[in-house]
């Protein structure tokens, strides 16, 4: 059984919606069901079919978890006393409900990630497993001691082999998104990003880029490669919807697949990891 709270985000809207948001292994198969066996209440009342709702109301659920929530097996790339490295999965969070963390919360006394990843972003996320490790990574990210090599699969082809780009960068949070600038203006910050051409495909003009961030703002790579023309295949927020669709892509291709610890300055217990280079697989 869950018992939930309605917040003023699904206030006056479906009881479908406001299940579907807060329970990711929920189908309507199964919604449905319960419905029809009243296995959900209202205020303390059944109800036998979708309804609206308000702002405060206690919904009752009468389903077992394994229905609701989604099963999702972490891979492990590597593992010490010290971090943890997990290949993502598409469409997860890093942290809050039903998130990576959260997951990950399960089995581990102390988990905290140290990055973070777009929802559907795969690949490496690493992760501290003491609050001193925690502390030390946080540090090093901050002084480029750490690198994050991205994959990325973009319409077009560039014409340099590899670049440096610079921009500007404003996050609009209440429509989720970010924009792009190549001249200063108010309320955008300096961003950076290197790319170099692994692969060229002339014949579907696209490419396969190796990415490296040099500042980490949210959507940084995917907003700002399609700012220079160059979008990431599937990306539904900052690509070409009539590109998506020819190349049959629903999930962005963007990938977290080189960690290289560059460390310069004392890192503590995590000195071992000097130069160390974690990849997500070996082509």
């Amino acid at each position: 059984m869950q018992k939930l709270i309605v917040d003023k985000k699904f206030d006056n809207k479906k009881l479908s919606d406001f299940l579907y948001s807060n329970f990711s292994g929920l189908t309507k198969n199964t919604l449905y069901k319960a419905f029809r066996k009243k296995d959900i209440r209202i205020n303390d009342i059944k109800i036998n079919e979708d309804t609206i709702i308000h702002a405060g109301d206690s919904v009752t659920v009468f389903i077992i978890d394994e229905l609701l929530f989604k099963n999702i097996d972490l891979e492990k790339v590597y593992e010490d006393e010290n971090i943890l490295i997990i290949n993502k999965p598409n469409n997860i969070e890093v942290v809050g409900k039903d998130s990576v963390t959260s997951i990950l919360e399960k089995e581990y006394s102390y988990v905290s990630p140290c990055h973070r990843l777009d929802r559907n972003t795969t690949g490496l996320l690493l992760f501290a497993k003491k609050e001193e490790a925690l502390n030390i990574l946080l540090d090093k990210f901050k002084s480029r001691e750490i690198e994050k090599h991205y994959l990325a699969k973009v319409y077009g082809i560039p014409k340099k082999k590899s670049e440096k780009l610079t921009a500007y960068l404003f996050k609009d949070n209440k429509k989720a998104i970010v924009y792009i600038s190549d001249t200063p203006k108010t309320g955008y910050v300096k961003i950076q990003t290197s790319y170099t051409v692994l692969e060229k495909h002339e014949k579907e003009n696209y490419s396969i880029l190796d990415v490296d961030l040099h500042t980490g703002k949210t959507h940084q790579i995917r907003a700002h490669l399609a700012h220079i023309g160059f979008p990431i295949i599937g990306d539904g927020k900052y690509g070409i919807n009539e590109i998506n669709k020819r190349f049959n892509c629903k999930v962005q291709q963007l990938c977290s697949y080189i960690l290289k610890f560059n460390f310069v300055t004392d890192a503590g217990i995590l000195n071992y990891l000097s130069k160390q280079e974690i990849k997500l697989f070996n082509n």
